[in-house]
C-alpha cells in the first residue's frame, strides 16, 4: 500500500509563502487606507473650527475706521440724528388714510399743514419725532393712526464751497458727501485752482470756526485719504 500522508513539497512551501505575503500586503493597504480616511476626517474638522474662529474673528473686530465710528446718517426715515427744517420735502403715509398720505414741503417758519390736524411743527425734530405727533394728534379722528414720515429731499442742509470751482455757491446736502464729492458738485476745479491748498471751514458746537485742509493732488495719489471727510451742513470749502 501507498503510505497516504503526504508532505508540502518545496514548491508547496512556496506558494503558501507567496499566497501569505499577498494577504499581508491587502491587509496592510486597507489599515493604511482606514488611517489616510481618518486622517482626513480630522483635519476637515479642524479646518471647519479654524474657518468658524476665523468668521467670529472678523465679525467682532471692534477696530473700525473714523468713517465706521461716525456713519452716514443714510435713510432720513429711521436717521435718529436728523432733524428737520425749512424747504425739506416730506412724504406724510397714514395707513389706510389716502386723503390725509401726501408729499408736502416744510415752509418757512417749519411747519407743515395736514388735514384734521392743521398745522404741525416739523422743523427742528427728527422724522420719528414728528410721527409720533401726528399719531397722537390723529387719535381724536383715527382708531390707532399708523404714521410714516420719510425726507424725499433734504433741502434745508446745504453746504457752501467758493474759490476756483466751475459752479461756487451752495448746494443741498445729502448723506455722505465728502470734500471730493463737494467739489465734483460744484463742476471740478478751474485752470489754476491751487489744488494743494483746498480747505474746509467748519463752525464747530462752541461757535468757533475750525480748519481742515485738503490736498487734492496727494489724494488722487492715494496719499492723505483721510482728509477727504464728510460735510456737515453749513460747512465752507474754499478752493484758492
Amino acid at each position: 500500500m501507498q503510505n497516504q500522508n503526504t508532505y508540502p513539497t518545496p514548491v508547496s512551501h512556496s506558494l503558501m509563502a507567496a499566497t501569505a505575503g499577498k494577504d499581508w500586503t491587502r491587509r496592510a493597504m486597507q489599515i493604511c487606507i482606514a488611517l489616510a480616511v481618518v486622517f482626513c476626517a480630522g483635519l476637515q474638522s479642524r479646518a471647519a473650527v479654524f474657518q468658524q474662529n476665523d468668521g467670529a474673528t472678523t465679525t467682532n473686530d471692534s477696530t473700525a475706521s473714523p468713517d465706521q465710528a461716525n456713519p452716514p446718517t443714510g435713510n432720513p426715515r429711521t436717521g435718529a440724528t436728523y432733524l428737520i427744517g425749512p424747504d425739506d420735502v416730506l412724504a406724510i403715509s397714514v395707513w389706510k388714510e389716502p386723503e390725509i398720505t401726501r408729499s408736502i414741503p416744510v415752509r418757512s417758519d417749519g411747519k407743515i399743514s395736514l388735514p384734521l390736524i392743521g398745522d404741525v411743527q416739523a422743523a427742528g425734530r427728527t422724522p420719528m419725532q414728528l410721527e409720533e405727533d401726528i399719531a397722537a394728534r390723529l387719535k381724536d379722528y383715527i382708531t390707532n393712526p399708523q404714521v410714516a414720515v420719510i425726507v424725499q429731499q433734504m433741502n434745508s442742509q446745504k453746504f457752501n464751497i467758493l474759490g476756483q470751482v466751475n459752479r461756487p455757491g451752495s448746494f443741498p446736502l445729502t448723506a455722505g458727501t465728502t470734500v471730493v464729492d463737494a467739489i465734483a458738485i460744484a463742476g471740478g476745479f478751474k485752470d489754476f485752482a491751487k489744488k494743494k491748498g483746498v480747505y474746509l471751514l467748519r463752525q464747530n458746537s462752541a461757535g468757533i470756526e475750525e480748519r481742515f485742509n485738503f490736498n487734492y493732488d496727494k489724494f488722487i495719489k492715494g496719499k492723505n485719504t483721510a482728509q477727504n471727510i464728510r460735510l456737515m451742513p453749513n460747512d465752507t470749502i474754499v478752493v484758492p
